[in-house]
């Protein structure tokens, strides 16, 4: 039988349809599935017509590769494409339970990794700390710097963000079951709504996950009926990606300060998300609670898994006075799986629950 396995072929499957390889990493908790192989070519000049075209026309490869039953509801993914920006090395489609995001800091972090590891970016020299991974992603060109030795990547991976900046503060807004609510909004490559669950009066650091998603889903929900987005530079980027409930704790510590993420359909951040603590950062520099190089830890209420953030400069974006953030985490792998689909399968492009 070990002989067997050990030679084992991909099992019967759509010929018309080639097995997606991936790759699977995690970040702080958080999966993220990397389409090696097997995804159609995706079309478009520029980054944000590819996710376009992917949306309009490659769906069902999103659902195959996150809903069950090869992923589930939490699934989070990357469709790697060429950029048309000459800076950037690679270009990459961010893929969750819902759609497509704008930006994805937990899987920047794991993407690093996986560009040096896998040869999609020159190997550095043997005595190099570090390695520089540029990649674009539909937000705008980020910059990982990836712990390395003898060429190989390690688990530590920072990156530069995109400028960061505060669309609104102490916006009031109508939550279903929680009445009268005070939010702020920022932008960290993607917009959210930030705040403190005691607000709604709940712990976010013992409350039952069910109960915050509830809340966070709420929020998000009166956000968006309430309130309008809006992004200096692109209509792309001007939509609400979740809300992100906190301990309260924006005031500089050194101590960690926790929060939860939830985000596109209820789903649940496991790591304290990358672009989240890059929009947290953001409104505590604009509050004044933050000055640029003061580091801060925070940590996931769903696994305990701690990222660190700095405002290291200032910037602009558009209008918006803004700040590039210094986000850090570890990144691992996983393990690699072939995805295929036979024909006669009912649910061959997958399901979700609730």
């Amino acid at each position: 039988m070990e002989g067997a396995l050990a030679t084992l072929r991909l099992p019967p499957h759509e010929p018309d349809g080639p097995a997606l390889s991936v790759v699977d990493m995690h970040t702080g908790g958080e999966p993220l599935r990397i389409v090696v192989q097997g995804c159609p070519e995706v079309l478009g000049p520029t980054l944000l017509d590819k996710r376009r075209y992917m949306r309009q026309h490659l769906d069902h490869v999103r659902r195959r590769l996150m809903w069950e039953p090869r992923g589930h509801r939490d699934m989070y993914g990357a469709v790697l494409v060429p950029s048309e920006l000459p800076d950037a090395q690679l270009g990459v489609l961010f893929l969750h339970n819902e759609g497509y995001s704008s930006m994805c800091g937990h899987a920047v972090l794991a993407l690093g990794r996986f560009a040096l590891d896998f040869g999609l970016v020159p190997t550095p020299p043997a005595d190099a700390r570090e390695a520089r991974v540029r990649m674009h992603c539909p937000c705008g060109l980020v910059t990982a710097y990836v712990a390395c030795e003898g060429g190989r990547s390690l688990g530590p991976v920072r990156f530069h963000s995109v400028p960061a900046f505060v669309l609104v503060t102490d916006l009031m807004v109508d939550v279903l079951g929680h009445g009268k609510v005070v939010v702020d909004i920022a932008y960290g490559g993607a917009f959210y709504a930030f705040v403190s669950a005691d607000k709604l009066g709940l712990d976010v650091c013992s409350a039952k996950t069910r109960v915050l998603v509830d809340a966070a889903s709420a929020v998000t929900e009166a956000v968006k009926a309430q309130f309008k987005i809006h992004h200096p530079e692109s209509e792309d980027l001007a939509f609400l990606y979740g809300t992100i409930l906190t301990d309260g704790k924006d005031a500089y510590s050194e101590e960690p300060t926790t929060n939860i993420c939830v985000f596109a359909d209820e789903q649940v951040d496991r790591s304290p998300t990358g672009s989240g603590v890059t929009a947290r950062i953001a409104l505590q520099f604009h509050k004044g609670l933050l000055g640029l190089n003061q580091s801060r830890a925070f940590r996931s209420s769903a696994t305990g898994s701690v990222f660190t953030g700095s405002a290291v400069r200032e910037a602009k974006c558009g209008d918006f006075k803004a700040v590039i953030v210094e986000v850090s985490g570890q990144a691992h792998y996983t393990g690699t799986a072939s995805l295929i689909v036979e024909k006669d399968d009912p649910l061959r492009d997958g399901f979700l629950l609730k």
